[in-house]
């Protein structure tokens, strides 16, 4: 003790935890850390609530709780919220959700009267459960990060499909388009195409119920061209698959899709199978069904993205410029 008050130098602690929603995933952005994922107890009681407790102290720690939220949604919800609270009472210092797929984040506004926000109502659960930061890959729409009243390291998977394109040979290739599927993803199919030296187009379509919607035109030139379409998330691979044939009619003579995002609902394996999309490149934010045919789809590996932007978060060090300023892509 000196001039009346105690001092005291202690090192952070980066600690890394995983929900029981992908592990694997979590593994993967462990290694390349090179750290060891924390023990933790979590159980599903008889009566379906949950359960967690560290088996370690989380003290004074820089806690990453790793949950990407796939199937089944709202049980991996729930888990990624007792984990927050369970560390929060346990007195970490910050608490990070990592959250590769932002469930219900196409509920993000009110088209029709009596409709939930629900994308605002999960950042209003994961704000109240205890989180100081989120961190999450290529959002539905960019203005959910205003959900939240912390910061929200907002990630995209947007050079990661730059290198693999280019090494499949589309850098500046004049057989080639880079097709934004509609309006919402023009922005992210004119940066691809700027990347790659390639021109782009955009299908116009209409909605006719959910998950069904018909490409009424094409705009710009598509015929015999290679097309890349590029999206956010393939949920029943309907829209996709519509897309692809329009394309095909207006002379496109090779079909392949990116997403960040493989959700693959319902019967989206078979009907990828059975279209004439020659490849779908998704990211590992989300675990592929071992049993469904997946001869056409490449997964990309984002966990090297996810363990950079974790130590620049732990070593506050820039997030963007591990994207070169370039992950706000909206």
């Amino acid at each position: 003790m000196q001039n009346g008050y105690l001092s005291q130098n202690t090192e952070k602690r980066l600690m890394l935890f995983s929900g029981r929603g992908y592990p694997l995933l979590a593994e993967k952005i462990a290694d390349r850390l090179e750290v060891e994922l924390g023990g933790a107890q979590i159980e599903t009681f008889p009566n379906g609530e949950v359960y967690a407790r560290y088996h370690e102290s989380v003290r004074g720690a820089d806690v990453f709780i790793i949950q990407s939220l796939c199937q089944p949604v709202n049980d991996n919800l729930m888990e990624l919220l007792v984990m927050i609270d369970a560390a929060n009472r346990a007195s970490a210092k910050r608490i990070t959700a990592v959250i590769p797929w932002y469930a219900y984040s196409r509920q993000d506004r009110k088209t029709k009267p009596r409709e939930p926000i629900t994308a605002r109502l999960v950042a209003n659960m994961i704000q109240a459960a205890g989180a100081e930061r989120v961190m999450t890959m290529d959002l539905h729409v960019g203005q959910i990060e205003g959900f939240f009243s912390f910061p929200v390291d907002h990630l995209t998977a947007m050079h990661t499909f730059v290198d693999y394109f280019v090494d499949a040979g589309f850098r500046d290739a004049e057989d080639a388009v880079v097709v934004a599927p509609d309006t919402g993803e023009a922005k992210v199919a004119k940066r691809l195409a700027d990347h790659l030296g390639l021109p782009w187009a955009i299908l116009s379509k209409t909605r006719r119920g959910r998950g069904e919607t018909e490409v009424t035109h094409v705009i710009g030139d598509v015929e015999d061209r290679r097309v890349i379409m590029i999206d956010d998330v393939i949920a029943t691979g309907g829209t996709l698959v519509n897309a692809a044939d329009r394309l095909r009619h207006e002379g496109a003579t090779e079909i392949y899709a990116a997403a960040t995002h493989g959700e693959f609902s319902g019967d989206a394996y078979q009907k990828i199978e059975d279209s004439h999309i020659r490849e779908v490149v998704v990211t590992d934010t989300l675990p592929l069904k071992e049993d469904q045919p997946r001869s056409k789809i490449h997964t990309l590996n984002i966990a090297p993205i996810l363990a950079s932007t974790i130590k620049n978060v732990f070593t506050d060090e820039s997030v963007s410029r591990i994207f070169m300023g370039e992950n706000q892509l909206f």
